[in-house]
């Protein structure tokens, strides 16, 4: 079998090799799981104390867990420690809130007695990105875990490492075997895992590759949920706050190296503010630094490996050529690593590949608009609807905006995050389903109806 090497993109240099597990190891590995089940789901009050063993760990080890991220996939190592800690945060949300959540509801019915209740499903196989390692695997285990549900995950082959990281926090933490493991390989190895004796599927990652789980998971008749993913409007009208929103359009672009289904990556524009804030954009944007990313002074490190570097790169060319203007960056940078210098083009063409693909690097093309009425028209012109953010300093007329926008989540003055508070998911080509929150809990589980009636005498029977 061919070994998966994974490489350092900041040095090019390969960190290790692994054997992909093959159709045996898969199923070997769900059957274990499939055992640990019963036992699992008995008890909430256990599984909330195993999982904040869990978030001790993370607390304890998250410089350590960032520097390993770092390594694999180049993200600047204070963004990879903020990405523990905000694991820890949402393990600890769902074993505090998680029993609130699953309580039975009661309805009113002509029975004596009507209610639902939640009941974990078995095992879920889940199938994970690179760009937040730990955030895509434990944002989605933690509802999953406290539902009473167990975890097969795949993680990228590009972030091994990190995945194998999470297994043995599981471990360390006391949880017992079977609960989460970690499969390491690559597609063939994916497509076992749906196939495999698995309750449900989750996939996070690009809609191509997004569009062939779904296919798979259907003919296996099993559940899925979708993350896929974005081409994020950050709308800024001619009554915003320039100096918060410039802010904002640096942080929501450039951070991860603009390598975020949520990230900002189209930026729409009063023109009466036009020229004031793009001055400032790029002010912000050229004082960024860019380098080594494990240097805590480190703003922006490289992008996760070649052949993201080469889409980038394809994808402002074919700009450049087709007459957007470089207004910053606009190039590779000479020397080691996969690195791009953070890149703010205008003059943006319907037929640019930058105004229809999704950009995952530090590039933000900027297009000038009329009024809010062209900036919704352009934002909802594409085939994604994740997150979209607007600044303004009139609430009611976000209100307003927010309804007409097409997307999942909309955030107004701030960027678009995920929180485990609120649900995170898109629609259209950004997928469907719903991750945290509630809501993102109930997707994995057997929603059951229950109802008691009195000895039957005469009932009319209708399906």
């Amino acid at each position: 079998m061919n070994q998966i090497i994974t490489r350092n993109p900041a040095t090019e240099e390969e960190i290790s090799k692994f054997t992909p597990m093959d159709k045996n190891q898969v199923v070997q590995i769900v059957g274990k799981a499939k055992r640990a089940f019963p036992e699992w789901k008995k008890e909430y009050e256990k599984r909330r104390s195993y999982i904040y063993n869990l978030v001790e760990y993370l607390k304890k080890n998250k410089t350590e867990l960032a520097k390993v991220a770092t390594a694999e996939m180049g993200k600047v190592l204070k963004e990879s420690i903020g990405e523990v800690e905000k694991c820890a945060w949402a393990l600890e949300f769902y074993a505090d809130h998680g029993d609130s959540f699953l309580s039975d509801e009661v309805l009113n019915t002509d029975a004596r007695k009507s209610f639902l209740t939640f009941e974990p499903i078995g095992v879920i196989g889940s199938i994970m990105p690179w760009n937040f390692p730990y955030w895509q695997a434990l944002r989605f285990a933690a509802p999953c875990l406290m539902a009473g549900n167990v975890i097969v995950m795949k993680p990228s082959r590009i972030t091994l490492q990190s995945g194998i990281e999470i297994e043995k926090a599981f471990t360390e933490s006391g949880i017992p075997d079977g609960i989460f493991q970690t499969l390491i390989g690559s597609v063939d190895t994916a497509n076992h895992l749906i196939d495999s004796d698995v309750s449900a599927v989750t996939f996070t990652g690009s809609t191509n590759a997004g569009a062939k789980v779904g296919e798979r998971t259907a003919m296996n008749l099993k559940k899925c949920v979708l993350e896929l993913g974005g081409s994020d409007p950050f709308i800024v009208l001619d009554d915003a706050i320039i100096e918060k929103a410039a802010e904002g359009a640096v942080k929501g672009r450039f951070i991860n190296c603009g390598q975020s289904c949520v990230a900002s990556k189209r930026f729409f524009v009063g023109k009466n503010i036009s020229k004031d804030f793009i001055e400032l954009f790029i002010k912000k944007a050229s004082q960024l630094k860019v380098g080594d990313p494990t240097s805590i002074e480190t703003d922006v490190g490289p992008l996760s490996s070649k052949s993201s570097l080469e889409t980038i790169s394809g994808i402002v060319e074919d700009a450049k050529e087709k007459g957007a203007e470089i207004l910053l960056g606009g190039s590779e940078i000479e020397g080691r690593g996969y690195f791009y210098q953070p890149t703010i083009l205008t003059n943006v063409k319907p037929n640019m590949r930058i105004a229809k693909e999704e950009t995952f690097g530090p590039v933000a093309p900027i297009t000038i608009v009329e009024n809010e009425s062209e900036a919704v028209k352009l934002a909802n012109d594409i085939e994604f609807g994740l997150g979209a953010s607007i600044w303004t300093k009139d609430l009611e007329k976000a209100d307003k905006m927010s309804r007409r926008i097409e997307s999942g989540i909309v955030s107004v003055n701030n960027v678009v995050l995920s929180d485990p508070r609120v649900p995170f998911g898109g629609i259209k080509h950004s997928g469907f389903g719903r991750e945290l929150s509630r809501y993102g809990m109930l997707e994995f589980v057997n929603i059951k109806s229950v109802r008691f009636y009195e000895n039957l005498t005469h009932h009319h029977y209708v399906e």
